[in-house]
């Protein structure tokens, strides 16, 4: 199966208050390790040292310091537009938590909105 439809099962399969995915991803053919690495820039995919996977990428769903799906998804698209196989494996995924945010300050309009944007 191609990375990018794995990458959308696994996020579809995440409850809707999913923050943070971490993943690990495997090539098949370690000679396009450098290819690979080209792609994987846009998304900020960490290199794994002296490990049996290759990469680590780090997936936030609506707030935090990862890559958004859709950046993760077109990276993986990319590779398998370029021909080139692998394997994901979900390694840690967290829920529920909140972005906490300065408020202080600021109109009550503003915190309404907010809260509503966030909300959905």
């Amino acid at each position: 199966m191609a990375l990018a439809d794995t990458f959308s099962q696994i996020v579809d399969s995440l409850p809707d208050d999913w923050t943070d995915l971490e993943l690990d991803l495997r090539i098949a053919d370690e000679e396009r390790y450098i290819d690979t690495a080209v792609y994987l820039v846009t998304c900020n995919a960490q290199p794994y040292s002296k490990h049996d996977w290759h990469w680590r990428l780090l997936v936030a769903h609506r707030f935090g310091h990862a890559a958004s799906a859709p950046t993760v998804h077109g990276a993986l698209k990319l590779l398998d537009d370029a021909g080139i196989a692998g394997e994901l494996v979900v390694r840690q995924t967290r829920s529920g938590r909140v972005e906490v945010t300065q408020m202080w300050g600021r109109p009550q309009s503003v915190r309404d909105d907010f809260k509503r944007i966030r909300s959905q």
